[in-house]
């Protein structure tokens, strides 16, 4: 650790004048030898480093998620060329090139953080040497070898003998029951930002070897910083449980105000912001229009929790729009199904069932045999039967009685009347034509 911290010596009389500045004005409320002054420098000192190093989170964030949706076209290219791994990497090199991802940004902060983590190490080390170091000279360098943190010297080691920890003037005891309590909030705050990561701010529809390095990393890191942190000064252990405070909260607020699509802390999001909008009829603040605006840009590739929340802003009469507003809905607007299709909220007009041919004739003939008759809007009746019989009927009587009326006592034979029905043919029947001898 002391040859990898020498080689960011550099950077050690920048962080010592930081630190130095802090503890001019906390040692003016607290006292300068206090360790209230000291151990808050070193908070402050991560302070401003965390928050000069917002603009690179961000870039970590987008560069996150776009690996994630780059999972499954990263997996097609490993099956596709799992037997040449020269094709497969370059293809990889292309997915990348084409898509402006870059699988380091993720790692920005950390790698960022660490001149600053290994120069505050070599400061602190120093003091523990007794050496001056940057901009702390002698007078700086018995105050910070007189400042503990609960009874724990700055310089102090968890792996340090008991006349070393003597020289401090402090007690071995003490030592490493202080140090032992903060490597264990040091990894358990570790743990939890992985954790809080990996359950609730990871799209659950894309399976992918990505969650599976995710939650293999969420159980070795905190492993790993308990097994270096019994050799980190507490100086450094105050300023990575400070960090790693830090990251959790800064992780909280991504996953409340901008979770991953798809994700379980989306679904809690989206839930909150319908209550939300259809409370107050609008989105307000630019970070839920942006929300809003990107819902609506998905069009029908929104997941399950997207439509859900554009279907209940529809059924409260409101409509999303392109720029992320939410107005009033004075039409009907299409809801969405589950898999993305459009589907109306009035029921469809149901068309009458078609009967077979056999029905409509059977159905025809009960009516026909009843001699049912219609009677229409000017009062006269119309028979389904026809009254016309066909030419070639010979009355029974001889000769045919006036008005059209049969021989026979009024009535017409069985043969002279058929039905409309009964014969199964629409319209008018043509009469027959005389046979030609």
């Amino acid at each position: 650790m002391d040859t990898i911290a020498s080689l960011f010596s550099f950077i050690t009389t920048p962080v010592s004048w930081v630190i130095v500045q802090f503890h001019t004005v906390y040692g003016a409320l607290f006292g300068d030898d206090t360790g209230w002054a000291w151990g808050l420098s070193i908070v402050s000192l991560v302070i401003l480093i965390r928050i000069c190093l917002i603009p690179l989170f961000v870039k970590q964030i987008k560069a996150t998620r776009a690996m994630q949706t780059l999972q499954p076209e990263m997996k097609k290219i490993q099956e596709r060329y799992k037997n040449d791994k020269q094709r497969q990497s370059e293809e990889m090199m292309k997915l990348y090139k084409e898509t402006g991802t870059n699988p380091l940004s993720s790692c920005l902060p950390i790698l960022a953080q660490s001149p600053f983590f290994f120069a505050l190490y070599h400061v602190l080390n120093s003091i523990a040497n007794n050496d001056t170091v940057g901009v702390i000279n002698d007078r700086l360098l018995e105050s910070a070898q007189q400042a503990h943190i609960f009874g724990a010297p700055l310089a102090a080691k968890f792996t340090d003998s008991s006349s070393d920890v003597a020289a401090l003037d402090a007690s071995l005891t003490t030592v490493r029951i202080v140090t032992a309590v903060m490597i264990l909030l040091m990894s358990a705050s570790q743990f939890y930002t992985q954790r809080q990561l990996m359950t609730k701010n990871v799209d659950t529809t894309v399976k992918t070897p990505f969650m599976q390095q995710q939650k293999m990393l969420m159980y070795v890191f905190p492993i790993m910083f308990a097994v270096f942190g019994i050799n980190f000064p507490v100086g450094v252990l105050v300023y990575w449980l400070t960090t790693n405070v830090w990251t959790m909260g800064q992780q909280m607020y991504v996953i409340h105000n901008n979770p991953t699509p798809g994700s379980k802390a989306q679904a809690s999001y989206l839930e909150r912001l319908y209550k939300r909008v259809t409370h107050h009829g609008k989105t307000r603040g630019r970070g839920e229009k942006a929300i809003v605006k990107a819902i609506v840009a998905k069009g029908r590739d929104r997941n399950e929790y997207e439509r859900k929340f554009i279907n209940g802003l529809i059924k409260a009469g409101l409509a999303a729009q392109a720029d992320g507003t939410v107005v009033k809905s004075e039409v009907t607007t299409v809801a969405e199904t589950e898999d993305g299709t459009p589907a109306t909220s009035t029921p469809k007009r149901q068309q009458p069932k078609r009967q077979s041919k056999s029905r409509r004739q059977s159905g025809a003939s009960h009516g026909g045999a009843g001699g049912a008759k219609t009677t229409d809007d000017s009062g006269a009746k119309t028979s389904l039967s026809k009254s016309d019989g066909p030419q070639d009927a010979k009355p029974t009587g001889g000769k045919p009685a006036s008005g059209g009326k049969p021989a026979s006592g009024g009535k017409s034979t069985s043969g002279g009347t058929r039905s409309k029905a009964q014969s199964g043919r629409k319209g008018p029947q043509r009469p027959k034509s005389p046979s030609k001898k």
